[in-house]
């Protein structure tokens, strides 16, 4: 974290707010309301192995840039999609909340978290445990999402399945 986004970073009050935002955004199944917590430049990855240093060299669960996430936000709700034969119901929880001593934006911060999310989904509930990493920045209309790596538990697991919504 640089001297000046330590300088103004918000309390952990609002940030833990944002990312319940976030959560409630998921557990809603509201994609419209949940990609424009991103910046236009926001990236989402879910690596898949639990040590990845990048989601450009190596293959990844996800890496969507804002264009992909926009593809899967209409894809999912279009009423001819798969996706729609079936209720998606979600129940995130986030924990441990903390800003990180590592990296982050020059012109943000780097929160880390841990999380449980359970999605119901075609008559089972599936679990998913991990830790997020959040580069959040500041913009006009308040905290935004420039970057955010979801590290699940077993990301490396032949019986990860398919995950029909983001965590």
């Amino acid at each position: 974290m640089t001297a000046q986004a330590q300088h103004a970073a918000p309390d952990l009050a609002t940030i833990e707010e944002f990312l319940y935002r976030e959560a409630d955004c998921l557990d809603r199944v509201d994609l419209d309301a949940w990609i424009q917590l991103y910046t236009e430049d926001g990236t989402y990855w879910m690596p898949v192995s639990p040590d990845q240093q990048s989601p450009e060299t190596e293959i990844s669960i996800f890496y969507d840039d804002r264009l992909l996430m926009e593809i899967r936000r209409r894809n999912f709700g279009d009423e001819w999609a798969a996706s729609m034969d079936y209720d998606v119901r979600c129940s995130h929880l986030i924990g441990n909340i903390r800003y990180a001593t590592d990296g982050g934006p020059d012109d943000g911060w780097r929160v880390q978290s841990n999380f449980q999310a359970a999605i119901y989904y075609r008559g089972e509930t599936t679990f998913y445990a991990g830790h997020y990493t959040h580069d959040l920045v500041n913009t006009p209309d308040g905290l935004r999402i420039r970057h955010k790596r979801v590290d699940l538990l077993n990301c490396d697991s032949a019986e990860l399945g398919s995950i029909v919504i983001y965590l």
